[in-house]
């Protein structure tokens, strides 16, 4: 059985980044932009708050 790949405190892209900024400023869900780039939520969050950006909330 083929391991499961696991992404864990990998260093952001430029291009992660860039796609970050334009998913958030398109209004998608946190959840949404998590699964777009493969990461956390958590993640993204704090990728987010240390980037001042604002991340649209369900409703």
């Amino acid at each position: 059985m083929a391991e499961k790949f696991e992404r864990h405190r990998q260093p952001w892209t430029a291009a992660e980044i860039q796609k970050l900024h334009t998913l958030a400023k398109k209004g998608m869900a946190l959840k949404a932009i998590a699964k777009a780039l493969t990461r956390s939520e958590e993640s993204v969050k704090d990728r987010a708050k240390a980037d001042g950006l604002s991340i649209a909330k369900l409703r």
